[in-house]
Parts: structure tokens; sequence; C-alpha cells
């Protein structure tokens, strides 16, 4: 069986080596994992060429069918019309990072979502009674839904410009959130909340580092270079800090799941070799 990352740009892409890790730990030996360079445009023809055999499912011995696929930016939301059947999260946060191929069918799934909810719990960051997001884009719109199923139903949205932020305004509605959006030139909603979530690329959040200092808890989803300044700063200030390798790790571990059927997937196999990769690059650049 096989599966791939796709997305534009890929070549940074962890996923890689953490589902192959999987497939080691759990003696898929005719599994493969590949990932693939794919923007919006080459998506239709890309996901035509990978379409199974109907009737062929996840768990076959036909090492040329596929089982799924993982997608990163910008593919989340584009693939939702190509798809045969959505999941109530990806429907909601308007994004999949995963599809199945099943029966000859493709099915969409919303993993993100459940690696946000996984990485603070393994952080013993509490449900938050308040929180924002820095950011508009579709990991902001799954971290939304994470805050949603923890029993959060407001949330202060920060974002470069605010007329780029209807969609995932659009996402807090389907939600039952209220959604207070701001401008990165009004930082006061970083001051007053129990978590902030960044979903800015690398180096972005680094300009609000003093604000973000006064927060009791950040998520940031960047994962290398680790800590960014803004982590640092809220673990200088005694603040509790969540870093993006561990939503990588835990939506990882749910795709596994679902595209291989079983549930027995290796954590801690998988975050091995994650962290494996993660120093070997930052030796690579410092060396």
């Amino acid at each position: 069986m096989r599966a791939a990352v796709m997305g534009s740009p890929i070549a940074h892409s962890l996923s890689p080596y953490l589902h192959r890790a999987a497939y080691q730990a759990m003696r898929l030996d005719g599994w493969s994992y590949e990932a693939f360079e794919c923007d919006e445009a080459r998506l239709p023809g890309l996901l035509a060429e990978l379409a199974p055999v109907r009737g062929q499912a996840p768990g076959g011995d036909d090492d040329r069918a596929w089982a799924g696929l993982s997608l990163t930016m910008p593919l989340k939301r584009a693939v939702l019309p190509l798809l045969d059947t959505v999941s109530e999260p990806a429907v909601e946060v308007g994004g999949a990072n995963t599809v199945v191929f099943r029966d000859g069918l493709r099915h969409g799934y919303n993993t993100d979502v459940y690696g946000i909810e996984q990485a603070l719990a393994e952080a013993g960051v509490p449900a938050p009674r308040s929180a924002a997001v820095l950011g508009g884009g579709a990991t902001a719109a799954s971290a939304l839904a994470a805050l949603r199923d923890l029993g959060l139903f407001s949330a202060t949205l920060l974002v470069r410009d605010p007329s780029r932020a209807g969609e995932t305004a659009e996402v807090a509605e389907r939600l039952g959130m209220a959604l207070a959006v701001e401008t990165f030139d009004e930082l006061e909603a970083l001051t007053r909340v129990d978590l902030v979530v960044s979903t800015l690329p690398g180096g972005a959040a680094d300009a609000f580092a003093d604000r973000l200092a006064q927060a009791p808890a950040l998520f940031d989803v960047i994962y290398s270079p680790w800590p960014t300044s803004a982590a640092a700063a809220v673990l200088a200030a005694g603040g509790t800090v969540v870093g993006g390798f561990e939503m990588l790790l835990h939506q990882a571990v749910r795709q596994v799941e679902l595209m291989t059927g079983r549930t027995d997937v290796p954590v801690e196999a998988m975050r091995a070799a994650g962290e494996a990769e993660i120093l070997r690059r930052s030796a690579s650049r410092t060396g």
C-alpha cells in the first residue's frame, strides 16, 4: 500500500519520517510513504491519477494501491470539492488534511483538530476560559474547533488584514463561537487571555514576544527552529509552552489510524523519528 503527503512547498515536511516509523513498528512491510510537490492547480489531476480501484480497501496486499494522503497548505480547503465524503470536523473547519481511499471513494478528514487537542492535553494545559488566535488560515480554523471542543465558545482572532479573515469567521459561526476580529495593531487581547495560539509562519510572532510573555500559556505551531523567540519569552516568564511538533505528531497518529484501519499506532516510535530528524536538520544548519 502507498501513501503520501502533498502540498507546496513540501520538502520540509516531517510527515514521511513519522509515517514510515509507524509502518516499520507496525510491521507493515508493504507500505510506503512519499512526498509530492503539489499546488491547487495540480491537485485535481493528481487525485485522479491516484484514485483507487473500487473495492480496494486500506490494508490490502496490493502494494500499487493507494491508502491515503496527508495534505498541507495550500490544499486543505481546495480538496473539499474533490471528495466523495467529508467528516463533520472537516466540514466545520472548512478544510481536510487527510484523504482516505476506500471502496473506490475519496473520504476527507481533519486530524489537525485532534492533534491540537492532544498536544494541549499532553502538556497539561487546562481548558482555557479565554483564548486568542494569531493568524486566520486553515490552522487557525482548526484551533478554533479545538477550543470549542474544550468548552470555549468565544475567542479573539488577531490578523494583519481583517478583510482576509472572512473564511475563518464563517468557521466560527459554524462552530457556534463568538469571534472578535482584531488587527496586529491591537494586541491587548494577548495580555488578558489564558491561552494564545499562534498559527503564524516561522518568526512572524517574534515581534509580539513581549506581549506574549504575559500569557499563561502559548501554543506555537512552529516546530523548527525551536524554541521560537515568542516561546522562549513565555518560558522565561514562567508560562507553559506547547510546540508545533506535538500537534504534528498527534495528527499523524490519527492519520495512520485512518489509513491503516488499526489502533495500535506506535506514538513513541513516531515521536522519536520526528525528533531525530529535527535534530539532524538543526545540526545541518549549524554545522
